[in-house]
């Protein structure tokens, strides 16, 4: 019988940082397959998985819970069959909720050992209020409060009763009977995007019943908009200050670009004003970048007219 778990959380929380860590200490002698959901035209995370395993799935473009739900459970029975994994690992877009993706893995027989929804302390006020980030703790059951080293007790303690208040609100229940599906629900306190051992070992869903009579989850179309840029030659002085004055509506930034001035590509994640680089060890053809948000379309443009540096894909019809 193959274990899976869904790793979910608003856009930027970390989802990948954690998940990349666990693998590395926790499975190191597992066969272990990862579906990345992306949410954006090309592969930022699936690139930084094939680092740690070879074996990705990216399924892109859109939300799994959805759009692709034919698509995800005819990936996952190709990846099972292809690579006989162990274990399974989701990765949802921050853009979707998690809870139809343990339908569809519970529909193919897979066994979801836990539905793990990482919030980002530090940024919580930022996205908060999102509809899609309070589904996303109402259709989990491991709450992950990371980067608690970052703010004070008193804050730490007054988000975990906040989401608690989340949780109990947004939780899924059985429409017919109004009983939670998930019988329990654990919150745990990180730092430095790590999990603890036992999250993948001492908890899981347990049995759960009447999964026909679960209310509709597909609630809105997605108001959040991705788009790839791409970055022309510059020094980082210069893409820097770019990347650190990323207008408000524009959540996130996640790439890959090669600067002139920097002998290392970088991997380059920004979130609500936090960026951080790390070193790439693979080649790019072009350095690009994944903006999201919401209504940024104009925002993109005046990127490009502020820094000669930024362009935007142009594509023209050839009849």
């Amino acid at each position: 019988m193959i274990s899976s778990f869904v790793i979910t959380g608003f856009l930027g929380v970390g989802k990948t940082t954690m998940l990349t860590h666990s693998l590395k200490e926790y499975f190191p002698d597992k066969n272990i397959a990862i579906i990345v959901n992306e949410f954006g035209d090309i592969g930022v995370d699936s690139t930084i998985f094939k680092n740690v395993h070879s074996e990705v799935l990216e399924i892109s473009e859109g939300c799994i819970c959805c759009q692709l739900s034919e698509e995800f459970e005819s990936g996952v029975q190709e990846i099972i069959q292809k690579y006989k994994p162990d274990i399974l690992f989701v990765e949802t877009s921050g853009a979707s909720e998690p809870f139809p993706i343990y339908y569809s893995l519970h529909t193919l027989g897979i066994v979801v050992e836990g539905v793990i929804c990482v919030i980002d302390s530090k940024n919580y006020n930022n996205y908060s209020n999102e509809d899609i980030f309070k589904y996303q703790i109402g259709g989990s059951n491991i709450l992950v409060l990371n980067k608690c080293d970052l703010i004070s007790e008193g804050e730490v303690d007054a988000i975990e009763q906040e989401i608690r208040a989340i949780k109990e609100q947004y939780n899924i229940k059985n429409t017919m009977t109004g009983v939670p599906i998930f019988k329990n629900y654990y919150f745990v306190h990180t730092s430095h995007g790590k999990l603890g051992r036992e999250i993948f070992e001492d908890i899981s869903l347990g049995e759960i019943k009447n999964l026909d009579d679960v209310e509709e989850v597909v609630r809105s179309s997605n108001p959040l908009i991705s788009k790839t840029i791409y970055i022309k030659q510059t020094i980082f002085e210069r893409f820097d200050t770019f990347i650190s004055s990323l207008p408000k509506n524009i959540y996130r930034a996640k790439g890959i670009v090669k600067l002139g001035d920097i002998e290392d590509t970088m991997i380059v994640n920004s979130s609500f004003g936090d960026v951080h680089y790390d070193r790439y060890d693979g080649e790019i053809k072009s350095s690009f970048l994944v903006l999201i948000g919401k209504d940024i379309e104009e925002t993109i443009v005046e990127l490009e007219k502020k820094f000669d540096f930024v362009n935007i894909p142009k594509f023209t019809l050839k009849g």
